[in-house]
């Protein structure tokens, strides 16, 4: 009998050993855990910061206060409501005008505008616009325009730095953090990168990225796929779910991630989805999600779109 006790003992302090045992790798792994969501809630809170800096800067899309497309060879500018081209009241009432030549836009300001280059006075010039490596910017007091190229068109894309949005714009708002909705995912490339062909905002304006392949990820048992764009050394997605509309912007949102290596690994980090620019003014060119980039569920989580809280940031004065 003393022989059975001491079994039945010895078996009870391994039952009680193996319990210790299990109670502290729950205890690590709980703490893991929350190590894991402090750090990721402190990288996603850090991204929000720069996210909102980055939207009021100078070449953020809250100092945006016109898009004029040029479609007549000669377009004049400025204040006075007899210009094609008619600004800010800031500006002067005639600055010049614009020539659209086949090798792009040549401004050809009068000879007592103040306009001015990399703080240098300019006279006629070619505006290099944003798909050359080195676009140029024209400054007339608190005024700024350059020339964007889209699909073959040129516009004039007007700039206030000190617009009144800067002063205005409330908070922007988000989903909680939630470390289920960064997820790992393979890109599957194509043969060979595609030129495929999305829609904007703008109707009748085209956008036509290059894509390496598609993001295939798992979430809930189910398997997504989302057609990506190529962005130097990232990946860009324009995606929409069932919160477009609802909780967040219509068109869809942006997301980048980091470009896979050879074994075509990525992490998509929903928690780092936004709201295009078309969201807070009414001068931007956005593509919006295509339907192949439409997802079938709710994604609760990165930036939410609250279309009353916009109104009348960059949109207008």
């Amino acid at each position: 009998m003393q022989q059975t006790a001491s079994v039945a003992i010895r078996g009870m302090q391994s039952a009680c050993a193996l319990v210790l045992v299990a109670l502290l790798n729950a205890a690590c792994s709980t703490a893991a855990d929350d190590l894991d969501r402090a750090a990721l809630e402190a990288e996603i809170l850090e991204w929000r910061e720069s996210r909102r800096a980055s939207l009021l800067a100078p070449t953020g899309f809250l100092t945006l206060a016109g898009l004029f497309w040029l479609d007549e060879e000669i377009t004049t500018f400025g204040s006075a409501p007899d210009n094609d081209l008619v600004f800010p009241a800031a500006a002067d009432a005639y600055i010049g005008r614009f020539r659209l030549t086949a090798e792009g836009v040549i401004m050809e300001p009068r000879a007592d505008s103040a306009v001015f280059s990399n703080d240098e006075p300019v006279a006629k010039t070619l505006i290099a616009d944003d798909t050359t490596e080195n676009p140029v910017m024209i400054t007339h007091g608190s005024l700024a325009w350059t020339v964007i190229k889209r699909d073959g068109r040129y516009a004039v894309r007007l700039r206030d730095f000190e617009h009144p949005a800067l002063q205005s714009f409330p908070p922007l708002q988000y989903f909680a953090v939630d470390p289920s909705w960064r997820i790992e995912g393979t890109l599957e490339r194509y043969d060979e990168p595609q030129r495929v062909a999305a829609t904007t905002v703008i109707e009748g304006l085209g956008w036509n990225p290059e894509s390496p392949g598609i993001a295939v990820f798992e979430k809930d048992g189910e398997t997504y796929r989302l057609e990506a764009y190529a962005s130097g050394e990232r990946l860009f997605f324009v995606f929409g779910d069932r919160t477009n509309g609802r909780e967040t912007y219509p068109a869809g949102r942006f997301l980048y991630t980091a470009a896979p290596g050879e074994d075509g690994h990525i992490v998509l980090d929903f928690n780092r989805a936004y709201s295009p620019p078309c969201a807070f003014n009414d001068f931007s060119t956005c593509p919006v999600a295509s339907p192949r980039n439409r997802l079938p569920m709710r994604i609760p989580a990165g930036e939410l779109f609250n279309r009353d809280a916009y109104v009348g940031t960059a949109s207008s004065y």
